[in-house]
């Protein structure tokens, strides 16, 4: 039997001292903190025996997720022309991008511009359907489609896929639960973390979904690899 794993990968920390609600807004790129956590989850791609020979590499569009997959790539290179393999190329796709927010623009917290000002509260009905913007179920049926793809493509390879936190949670809940749907407050996507799908490339069944965090020391979480679930 022959099996495709996408590793799909959270973008590092952003520099927003602002703490404007980035959604798909251009412009925010990744802190210094940001940049480190890409450096460390890329030599954990690279060295780990786990996540060995990846075939391709591709990235949400915006800013912060290409940054963090050139660094990756930059970091898997390194190992790779020591032993000789060729370069993996970094390729975008637009179903990995950030979901649709209504609050885009918005800061968190107080003043002019706040989340909480001119009734944008009222948008905040339902936490397990976003009222607020892009629906959970759009999001994941992108993020299998794209997956789904990749597993024609790349039979039986390994994947790297930088994204954002609502589409790879979202992608994962429907792929445990048979439904997107979820609480947001309650994902398990920490920036720069590796959430790994193993699929039968005959079926599409989901044969395994493991979850790292090797970047979690930059950002004081004590967590570096754990399995959560298996199908």
């Amino acid at each position: 039997m022959s099996a495709t794993t996408i590793h799909f990968v959270r973008h590092g920390q952003v520099y927003n001292p602002e703490h404007v609600i980035y959604e798909r807004l251009p412009g925010f790129h990744l802190s210094n903190t940001g940049r480190r956590m890409a450096e460390t989850t890329g030599r954990f791609l690279s060295l780990n025996p786990a996540t060995q020979g990846v075939a391709a590499i591709y990235s949400s569009p915006l800013d912060r997720a290409k940054e963090t997959a050139q660094i990756i790539c930059d970091e898997i290179n390194a190992t790779r022309q020591e032993e000789e393999h060729d370069p993996l190329q970094l390729a975008f796709d637009n179903r990995l991008i950030e979901a649709g927010n209504e609050f885009r623009g918005k800061r968190i917290g107080k003043g002019e511009g706040a989340l909480w000002r001119n009734g944008n509260w009222r948008l905040l009905t339902n936490l397990m359907e976003p009222s607020w913007g892009e629906s959970y179920q759009s999001i994941a049926q992108r993020v299998r489609d794209f997956a789904y793809e990749q597993v024609d493509r790349y039979p039986g390879q390994q994947i790297i896929a930088v994204s954002h936190e609502s589409p790879i949670w979202s992608f994962r809940h429907f792929l445990e639960t048979g439904r997107p749907e979820h609480n947001m407050l309650m994902r398990g996507t920490a920036l720069a973390s590796v959430t790994s799908i193993t699929f039968d490339d005959d079926s599409k069944k989901v044969l395994g979904i493991t979850y790292a965090d090797p970047a979690g020391g930059c950002a004081g979480r004590n967590t570096l690899f754990t399995i959560v679930g298996k199908l």
